[in-house]
C-alpha cells in the first residue's frame, strides 16, 4: 500500500521516514494490543455490551414515533437510520460536555509527538475517528486558510480512511449487531494513523506549518445548554441520515439499471450472468487476496470494495450484510472485509469535503478539487492497510 502511495506521490524524493515508521508502529501496536491480547478482548466485550445498550435505546426511540411498524422485521429505514439521528444526538451532548474534545487533545498530541506531523493535521486526524469530516475541520477553521498544501491533503485523507461514530453503530446493526463493534471500532482507530502516513507519501510536506499548539485550537461551544445540544445534534443527524437514504435509493435502483445493461450485453456477446458486482470482483479480487482472504471469497470481497469506492460504504455493508445472513463468505473473509470497508473514500464524500471546505475557506476550494482524487486514493489505501494488519493478526 506505501508503494503504491509513494508511485502516487508528488514528490518521490522527499519521503517522510520518521512518520511512516511511526505510523505503521502505533498501527501495528494497537492491532496487536486490540485483536492479540486479553486486554483486548476485554476491549471488544466491552464494545459489544455498550453498542448493544445503544441500540436498545434507539429502538426504543424509534418504537415511540413508529409503533407496530418496528415488529414487520428489519428494514433499513426503521432499523439504521435512527441509529444515526440518536447517536448524532449523543455526540452532540459529548461535544457541549468537552468530552469528545479531551479525548481527541490528548491523542492528538501524541501523535504530534511521534509522528511528527503538525498539531492541526494530528488534532483533525484524531477527530475523524470521533466525528465526520466536516466536523473534525470545523475544530481546525481558525487554521483551515492557512494550513499548508501537506496539512490540507493530510487533513482531507484521515477523513476519507475513518468513519464518524455516529454512523459507526450503523454499520454494526447492518452486519447482525454487537459482534462486529469492536472490529468496526478497531478499523477506524487504526486507520486515522495509516491515512496520516499515506498522506504524507503522497502529498510530502515541503513548507513550515504555521499552525499553533493543538490547545491553541479553539472550539468554540455553539449551545446554551445540554438540550440544545442534543436537538442540533438530532437535527444533523436527521440531515445525514436523509443524504444516506437517498444516496441509497438512487444508487441501488442505478446498480440494478447498470445490471439490466450489463445483463444484455453479456448475452450478446456470450458472457452469461455479467453484471456490475462481477467486474469490480475480477478487478479487485487480487486486491482482497493481499489482505488475506482466502482465494475462494476473493472476487466476492472485492466486489464489495469496488461498490464501497464507486458509490459508497453503506451500500457495501448493506451488501456483506447479505451476504453474511446468506452463509456466504468464510468468518475470516468476513472480518477483513468489515475492516476494508471501514472508511468514507468515495466520490461522495468528495463532494462533501468540497461543499464544507469550500465553506470554511473559500480559497482553498480549487485546491481541495485538485487534491480530490489523491485523497480517495489515500483513504482507501488505509483501510486497505488496516485490512492487511487484521488479517497478519487474526
Amino acid at each position: 500500500m506505501m508503494f503504491i502511495a509513494w508511485l502516487a506521490s508528488v514528490n518521490r524524493k522527499k519521503f517522510p521516514w520518521r512518520t511512516v515508521l511511526w505510523g505503521v508502529s502505533i498501527q501495528l501496536g494497537l492491532g496487536l494490543a486490540l485483536l492479540k491480547t486479553s486486554a483486548g478482548d476485554v476491549f471488544f466485550s466491552l464494545v459489544s455490551e455498550v453498542v448493544e445498550r445503544l441500540l436498545e435505546y434507539t429502538n426504543a426511540g424509534t418504537r415511540q414515533v413508529f409503533g407496530d411498524l418496528m415488529d414487520t422485521g428489519f428494514s433499513f429505514a426503521l432499523g439504521v437510520l435512527p441509529i444515526v439521528v440518536f447517536m448524532g444526538s449523543l455526540f452532540g451532548i459529548l461535544y457541549h460536555l468537552g468530552v469528545v474534545q479531551v479525548f481527541v487533545s490528548t491523542l492528538s498530541t501524541l501523535l504530534t509527538r511521534s509522528m511528527k506531523t503538525s498539531p492541526a493535521e494530528s488534532l483533525a486526524a484524531v477527530s475523524n475517528v470521533f466525528v465526520g469530516m466536516i466536523e473534525s475541520c470545523l475544530v481546525i477553521k481558525p487554521y483551515m486558510p492557512n494550513l499548508t498544501r501537506s496539512e490540507l491533503f493530510a487533513t482531507m485523507s484521515v477523513g476519507m480512511a475513518t468513519v464518524a461514530g455516529s454512523v459507526l453503530l450503523a454499520y454494526v446493526n447492518i452486519l447482525g449487531g454487537g459482534a462486529f463493534a469492536g472490529h468496526l471500532l478497531t478499523a477506524s482507530i487504526l486507520s486515522a494513523p495509516a491515512g496520516l502516513l499515506l498522506a504524507k507519501i503522497i502529498v510530502p510536506e515541503t513548507e513550515i506549518p504555521k499552525t499553533a499548539t493543538p490547545s491553541g485550537v479553539a472550539v468554540e461551544k455553539a449551545h446554551t445548554n445540554l438540550i440544545d445540544a442534543a436537538a442540533e445534534g438530532a437535527l444533523n443527524g436527521l440531515r445525514m441520515a436523509a443524504y444516506i437514504g437517498a444516496m441509497l435509493v438512487a444508487f441501488v435502483a442505478l446498480i440494478h439499471m447498470a445490471n439490466d445493461i450489463l445483463g444484455a450485453m453479456g448475452l450478446w456477446l456470450g458472457i452469461p450472468d455479467l453484471s456490475f458486482q462481477g467486474i469490480l470482483g475480477f478487478l479487485l479480487s487480487p486486491l482482497a487476496f493481499m489482505m488475506g482472504v482466502p482465494w475462494e471469497d476473493a472476487p466476492a470481497v472485492g466486489s464489495l470494495i469496488g461498490v464501497k469506492i464507486v458509490l459508497n460504504e453503506f451500500i457495501a455493508y448493506q451488501e456483506l450484510g447479505a451476504q453474511m445472513a446468506n452463509g456466504e463468505l468464510t468468518e475470516r473473509s468476513r472480518i477483513i472485509a468489515s475492516y476494508a470497508l471501514c472508511g468514507f473514500a468515495n466520490f461522495g464524500s468528495l463532494a462533501i469535503l468540497l461543499g464544507g471546505i469550500g465553506g470554511m475557506a473559500p480559497g482553498r476550494r480549487p485546491e481541495v478539487a485538485r487534491l480530490g482524487l489523491r485523497s480517495i486514493l489515500a483513504g482507501s489505501l488505509a483501510t486497505f492497510m488496516t485490512a492487511c494488519v487484521a488479517g497478519i493478526l487474526l
